[in-house]
Parts: structure tokens; sequence; C-alpha cells
């Protein structure tokens, strides 16, 4: 046997204490839980109404299967069969290792901010436990001249001259931005750290730590709630949602199909995109995940029925929404597109103050922000996790002070995300929203595509696959990781960059070295695959033929990562090549090992 191979094996001996989900339960509820975050309920409603109702489901489902599942199948089957983390995967072409940096840096920057996203609902949590919601009206100390009730005669009045309207603020629009946020008038004012901001978020790191501190093991215990729960509320929701007077009006406007909208090219991106980024490929969360899986798992059903439920919940949580808004609309007399409105205002202005319409407002309103909660807790755990696998799957002794490496991550996280709770942090954090991640992941799951379609090449990949499933793969999966699929992200690519407007926040444009600031984090991840590929290419040795070669050649340790899954698959290898005709003719009883 070859020497480096050896050594492979002693390798894994070291490595195989990593762990594993403790049931496959586990693993399809932390990746239902990743999938499915806040931008299910904030962003694809708004979306899907304004761009067609019902008819948006047509591109939305295309690209669900086109490019959703065939991606979420090949990075689950990536991190399943060689079991390790974001970096050390592209052992499969070492050139783009890369990528993989890249994974990690965007998943600093974002859970940075994203932490301090899911504070918010913390603090409205602790506000709906008064005997009155503080923001149902405008008698707080923290309200403007302009705060008008929006049920009340006085709103009905000023509803009917739209330039007054323009400068009205409902008591939840001032309640978040005002007492909440306490925001200052630009990004050039970033002011001092809002400081009940700034415990809730240290109140959601420390959560986060406790749930994630032991790995998988704690994760695979906490998201039999937290990915569940939320299910329930919104089906709570949606039951006092549907029973409120005008709730149908809402629901007609979200899924009425205005078939010429197809037409638009832009109806298609937005379709390509919300997939794109609502499934969470390119993040590492779903390689990762899948790396605790047990080699045998088999991941076909996985990935699919979890890339469809994620759309199941988004066109769900769109009659949740619609059907209060629907009620809103009713209950104030406005049309209901002037209501209607999508991402953080929709969670932390316009829904707030529909439950303030509703009897026990503080019921409601508990509901519905622990659900806010929970989904972003799931999202986070995850990207958390990929950063720490990340880390100790690249330097193996790290692994036996994995909970040092936890904690250590999380304090520079919490550090860093202290700059979002000053007043002028959510202008900052909608800069690092914009840029940090649209183009990087785009670019980090074109590399993955190209890797396996075309470099590694889809034989051999599919062969891999065979080996570690027992089972034959269906022809539409290479066909989509080779051509279909790049395809589809390129088109994604192409319509981010054309449709990428100037950033603004409640209409005020950014100043240009506040831009600057957003394209440098984009930059930070992005620059990582073609300056890691020059990096290897300058220091590899050899001829210029035998450095590009080794770059995109597979390392030794590339394989599973068990010592008998390896030694099994390396045979396997060894017979194929002698028979290639009977590559898929895997009898499951001669290769099947014990489980690590």
């Amino acid at each position: 046997m070859a020497k480096d191979d050896v050594q492979v094996r002693e390798d894994n001996k070291k490595t195989l204490n990593r762990g594993t989900w403790a049931s496959k339960t586990e693993f399809l509820l932390s990746c239902a839980g990743y999938a499915i975050g806040l931008g299910n309920v904030w962003r694809f409603p708004y979306l899907c109404y304004r761009n067609g109702g019902g008819a948006f489901l047509v591109p939305y489902l295309l690209m669900l299967f086109t490019c959703g599942i065939p991606l979420f199948f090949m990075e689950s089957s990536l991190g399943q069969f060689a079991g390790t983390g974001c970096i050390t995967v592209f052992r499969i072409s070492p050139i783009f290792k890369g990528a993989g940096f890249a994974v990690v840096i965007v998943n600093v920057i974002c859970t940075m901010y994203y932490n301090v996203v899911i504070a918010y609902p913390i603090m409205f949590l602790i506000m709906s436990l008064r005997s009155k919601l503080p923001w149902e009206d405008c008698d707080n100390p923290w309200n403007t001249p302009n705060c008008i009730k929006i049920n009340d005669a006085q709103f009905r009045n000023t509803s009917k001259i739209t330039g007054i309207l323009k400068k009205v603020k409902t008591p939840a629009e001032e309640f978040f931005n005002l007492h909440i946020l306490q925001i200052s008038s630009g990004v050039h004012e970033m002011g001092g750290i809002v400081w009940p901001l700034f415990t809730a978020n240290a109140v959601s790191w420390i959560i986060v730590f406790l749930c994630i501190c032991n790995g998988v093991k704690s994760v695979g215990k906490v998201v039999y709630f937290t990915a569940t729960f939320p299910f329930i509320i919104l089906f709570i929701l949606l039951v006092r949602g549907v029973t409120l007077p005008g709730a149908m009006d809402g629901i007609l406007f979200y899924i009425m199909p205005k078939w010429s909208e197809l037409t638009n090219l832009r109806v298609w991106a937005d379709a390509a995109i919300q997939i794109f980024f609502s499934l969470g490929p390119g993040w590492g969360g779903i390689v990762n995940m899948a790396s605790y899986n047990k080699f045998k798992n088999d991941n076909r059903y996985d990935s699919v029925w979890i890339p469809i439920l994620n759309c199941g919940t988004s066109i769900f949580a769109g009659f949740v929404v619609f059907s209060v808004l629907g009620f809103m609309s009713y209950s104030t007399g406005l049309p209901i597109q002037e209501v209607a409105t999508g991402g953080p205002s929709l969670a932390f202005e316009t829904y707030p103050e529909a439950l303030t319409m509703l009897p026990i407002p503080q019921f409601w309103s508990i509901l519905f922000f622990s659900m806010l909660y929970f989904l972003g807790m799931d999202s986070c755990f995850v990207q958390i996790e990929a950063i720490i696998s990340s880390i100790t799957d690249a330097y193996p002794k790290c692994q036996k002070h994995k909970l040092l490496v936890t904690m250590t991550s999380l304090f520079i996280l919490f550090l860093g995300s202290i700059m979002f709770v000053t007043n002028g942090g959510m202008y900052l954090l909608q800069v690092f929203d914009w840029y940090a991640a649209s183009i990087s992941v785009i670019s980090i799951c074109l590399a993955e595509v190209i890797i396996v379609g075309w470099i590694y090449g889809c034989d051999n990949f599919v062969r891999d696959l065979e080996f570690m499933l027992g089972k034959k793969i269906h022809p539409w999966w290479p066909f989509a990781w080779k051509y279909v699929t790049p395809i589809i992200l390129s088109f994604i690519f192409a319509t981010t960059i054309i449709f990428n407007t100037r950033i603004t926040y409640r209409g005020v444009p950014y100043p240009e070295w506040a831009v600057y600031i957003g394209w440098c984090s984009c930059m930070a991840s992005m620059l990582c695959i073609p300056g890691y590929a020059i990096y290897h290419f300058i220091t590899a040795k050899g001829t210029f033929k035998e450095r590009f070669e080794a770059g995109i050649s597979p390392t030794p340790e590339w394989g599973p990562r068990g010592k008998l899954d390896f030694d099994e698959w390396k045979k396997f290898i060894s017979r194929s090549q002698d028979n290639p005709s009977q590559l898929a003719d895997i009898n499951v009883n001669v290769y099947k090992v014990t489980n690590l």
C-alpha cells in the first residue's frame, strides 16, 4: 500500500472522535432549522406579492428543482462522504481551498450582525410581558409629534392627504427605531452603545454558547424544540389570522396570479436569488452538518424533502403574514399595498402594529417574537458551528480543546458585534447585509459545481456516492451538477450585479465611504478564492504542468474519514478501474462497514 494512504488512515484514527449525530432525526431537524429562517417570514411573502402573486411560484419552483435541490444534495454529499468541514473538504481540489476560507470569512462577518438581529425579538419579548404593549400608542417618552395610531380617526383623516401621510410614524415604527435602536441620523453618526440592546445581544450570545458548547451533541438535542416550535406558532398565527375580518382580502392579494409578470426578468432573478439564499448553500452549513452523518446514511431523500419543506414554509408563512395584513388594511382603511412591507420593517414595525389591534395583544406578540427568535437562532447555530468545525478540522489538535475554541470564537464574534448595537449600528448592519455575502456566496457555489462537475468530475463523484450509499445515482444529478446548476448560478451571479442598486436605508442613500466598506467586506471573502489559488500555484514544486495538476487533483487525504470506509473505498476504486462497466454494480453486503 502507498505510504501516504497508510498515513491517511493513521490520521483518520486520530479524528474519529469528531462525533456524529445521535440520530438521523437530529440531522434533519438541524437542516430544517438552518434552511428555514427569518427570510421565509419577512422576505418571501413580500417578494411573492411584488412579483406577480401566485405566478411567482412558477419561476420559484423551477429554480428550486434546477438549482436549489441539486446544490443541497451536492453539498450534503460532499460533507457526508469526506466527513469534514468547510475548509478541509476542498482536499478534493486543493487549488480551490480558498473557497473554504471564504466560507469562514462570510460566516464570521454575517454571524456578528445576525446575532444582533435575533437580539431584537428578545427586546420585544421582554416588552410584551407588560400589561400594555409600549408600541400600542404614542404616549411614550420616545414618541414624536409625528406619531399617530393608525386605527384611530386622526389617522384616517391624515391618510387622505398623501403629503402628510409620508411624515406620519406609527407607534410600532417609533418604538423600534427610537427606543429599541435609538437610531442616529445616519451612518456618519455612529454614536455610543445602546446598552439595553447590548445586553440583549450579550444574552443571545450566551444562549447560543450554551446550545452549541458540546457541538452536535448539544445542538442535536436543542433543535428538537427550536426547529419544531416555530411551525407550531406559525400554525396558531394562521388559525387566528384567517378568522379576522379582511383576512381573505389579504390572502387573495398575496396569491392572485399576475401572469404578465413572468415576462419580467426581475421576477425570475428574484425567484432564483430567493431560492439560493433561502436554502443556504455556499455558507458551509450544509457541508458541515452532513459531515456529522454516519457514512452510509442515505441522504438522497433528505436533500429533496428539506428544500421542499423550506419552500412550503415560505408559502405557508405568506398566508400567515397576509391574513394579518388584510385585517390591518380592513382596520385602518389603507390599501393592502400600503401596509405590505418586507424585511425587518415587516417583522419589527408592520406586524407588531397589526398585533396591537388583536384582543390580548401581549399573547400574540409573545408567540410571534418567540417564533422569530427561534427561526434566527437555528440558523445562527449552524453558521457558528461551521466556523468552529473548520478550525478544529484544519487544526486537529484543537479538537481536544473544542470547548475552549468555541468559547474563544464566540467571545471574538461578540466583540465584533458591538459595533452593530450603537446608535448607528443599524446603518452599518444594512451595509454588511447588502454587500458581505451576496456575490461571495454565489462564487463559492460556482467553485463547488466547477470542482464536482468538471475538475474532479461527475463520473468520479457519482462513483463515490454509489460506494457510500450502496445505490445507483439517478442520471439527473450529474447532468444538473455539470450543466444546469452552473448555468442557473451564472444567471444569479449576473442578475445580482445587474439589479444591485445603490444601498439605501429608509430612503436615505449611503455616502461613498460606506459603500466602499461594503465592497471591502465582499472582497475580503471573495478574493480568497483566486488569492489562495495563486498562492498554491506559487508555493507548489515542479513544472508548470505538474503544479497545475497537483492543484486540481485530490490530495492523499481526500476520501472517507473512517479508516474502514477509506480502505474499502480504495478497493472499490481499484476494482472499478479494472472493470469500469460494473462501476455501479455495488454489492452492499461486501462493502458494508461499521458506521463510525
